[in-house]
């Protein structure tokens, strides 16, 4: 029973693997440090489908049947999970591809949404957060920049 249920959670696994790096890379419009995640995963995808290779997780989901007692596996996850139920077998180059410019435009959108953010006199954006910063007057520390709002005022209530 128990290698039934890590035959569920490898599976789930590889379904979330498979959506994030198709759609991913959308959430670093939002999240900017997300890409880099997403890139090593959106890489991955391209060399698995590119080279024909067999992820990892389609190793251990075979190895968890086995033990579980089942048949293993005769075809990868994308084969015998996706083809012919999410779409039509003949569909697969097409989905393919299609995946393969979700990815590209998310990560086009992710540079132009980075190179299209405002830039303040006096300000500079860190390395890995994109997070624009002011120097203090005194020189000796860099303050957040609020997004052309003022900041919050506090009213002494909780």
């Amino acid at each position: 029973m128990g290698y039934r249920a890590l035959t569920s959670i490898i599976l789930g696994l590889h379904f979330a693997f498979v959506a994030y790096a198709v759609a991913g890379g959308f959430l670093a419009w939002r999240w900017p440090r997300a890409i880099w995640p997403h890139l090593a995963a959106g890489l991955w995808g391209f060399v698995v489908i590119g080279a024909q290779l067999t992820c990892p997780l389609t190793y251990a989901e075979d190895w968890s049947r086995r033990q579980a007692g089942e048949a293993g596996l005769t075809k990868g996850f994308i084969d015998r999970y996706i083809e012919g139920v999410v779409y039509p077998e003949r569909l697969a180059t097409l989905m393919q591809v299609l995946a393969a410019i979700a990815v590209v435009v998310s990560w086009v959108g992710f540079v132009a949404k980075q190179r299209r953010r405002p830039q303040r006199d006096g300000e500079r954006r860190t390395q890995w957060d994109g997070e624009r910063r002011r120097p203090q007057r005194d020189g000796a520390a860099t303050v957040p920049v609020t997004a052309g709002r003022p900041p919050r005022r506090r009213t002494g209530r909780s």
